[in-house]
């Protein structure tokens, strides 16, 4: 159990991909919080501040970019991972710029996945 007791939210608007992750994610101890979009995601985030954010770039209602934005201004921002399937180098290094933690390719594996978190989320030294 790598991700033990550790809290995620996922934000997808597909409901196939949002399912897939929480349960790869809960498989692993993970407690998962869902959001179909950017203002769900962002209102979710305020009421439980899970440590973990897995964003998608192309949400209805507010673009992962700006759900990023907002996120990044907390006390204690969360770490993020995008995933996305635009392949495209310009959004990658935009996302990087405004400070997200790992950007991911879909269709993501979910090992990989997995993996990115437990690697982000592992104490440093």
């Amino acid at each position: 159990m790598r991700l033990q007791s550790l809290s995620v939210l996922v934000v997808d608007d597909d409901p196939d991909i949002r399912s897939g992750m929480a349960l790869a994610l809960r498989s692993e101890g993970a407690d998962v919080i869902q959001a179909a979009d950017g203002n769900e995601a962002v209102s979710l985030w305020r009421s439980h501040e899970p440590p973990v954010v897995v964003l998608d770039m192309m949400l209805p209602k507010r673009s992962g970019f700006l759900v990023l934005e907002e996120l990044k201004e907390a006390a204690k921002p969360p770490i993020v991972i995008m995933v996305t399937a635009n392949e495209g180098r310009r959004h990658e290094t935009y996302a990087r710029s405004i400070g997200v933690h790992a950007y991911l390719t879909k269709p993501v594996p979910l090992e990989r996945l997995i993996q990115s978190i437990v690697d982000l989320t592992r104490p440093q030294g």
